[in-house]
């Protein structure tokens, strides 16, 4: 069995956002049920909230769909005519040609840190469309699994990564993407203000936490796009605070609300 991610981000017409929540959570998953390997299916929409504010955010959606394919090559193009029918439905906006739809050969599954409540679910995810130097791919590796996974998962609000490559399967349309490497990270957060502002802070060593990142490794490459997005389908919702298994009183009042 093999794991892989499929993103498909995308806008949906004005006026057709019901519409479209409703063939998702009705038939389409219906008919996601009856794939191979099928695991899980969740839609999100683009947060407010950005750690990188001066990056475009051309999707207002993504759908997130996990498989554990038996045999990737048979299976994984088996999903194509389902988002087929969104398109031909008219559910999709690609007026400017931005629907992207990209599939990841994951490395591991979900890696979770202590501040993780499993019985919980995501707040929302972000994806990171990231790049490494060329002949630094093992350093890339090494930094992300021994030293920035367990770092960032640590901050609070964030509890879970999960990393893949490209793969050279992939489902029509197949557009241009930016990374050749997927950084899939999790939320359990009310406050993504605070979540990414304490991120942002303690890349740069002033958290009132007292945590700083360790540097960046120069293996990993600047040329990547950052993507938050809020859960918006489904009948479950995080509603516990903001996930986080340390001390959040040392954090001053006017830097984050407390968690519920």
């Amino acid at each position: 069995m093999s794991l892989y991610t499929t993103l498909h981000l995308h806008n949906v017409p004005a006026g057709k956002e019901a519409d479209y929540a409703t063939w998702f959570d009705g038939k389409h998953r219906e008919d996601l049920a009856r794939l191979r390997g099928f695991v899980s299916a969740d839609r999100y929409e683009v947060s407010r909230e950005q750690i990188m504010p001066d990056i475009p955010q051309p999707w207002r959606f993504m759908s997130v769909y996990e498989f554990d394919y038996p045999a990737p090559q048979i299976d994984l193009p088996a999903l194509g005519p389902l988002l087929a029918e969104a398109r031909d439905a008219g559910l999709i906006d690609d007026a400017t040609e931005s629907e992207r739809i990209h599939t990841y050969a994951m490395y591991s599954d979900w890696v979770s840190s202590p501040n993780h409540r499993k019985d919980k679910p995501f707040s929302g995810v972000s994806i990171i469309l990231a790049n490494f130097i060329a002949g630094r791919e093992a350093e890339y590796h090494k930094w992300y699994d021994e030293v920035h996974m367990p770092e960032v998962s640590r901050v609070p609000g964030k509890v879970a990564m999960k990393r893949g490559r490209l793969s050279p399967l992939q489902i029509e349309p197949v557009r241009y993407c930016p990374g050749s490497d997927l950084v899939f990270c999790a939320q359990q957060t009310d406050d993504l203000l605070f979540t990414v502002k304490d991120f942002s802070a303690r890349a740069r060593g002033v958290s009132p936490s007292g945590v700083a990142f360790q540097e960046r490794s120069s293996s990993g490459s600047t040329a990547r796009t950052v993507h938050y997005f809020k859960k918006i389908s489904g009948t479950e919702f995080w509603s516990g605070g903001v996930a986080y298994d340390g001390d959040l009183s040392v954090y001053p009042a006017d830097f984050a609300r407390p968690a519920g």
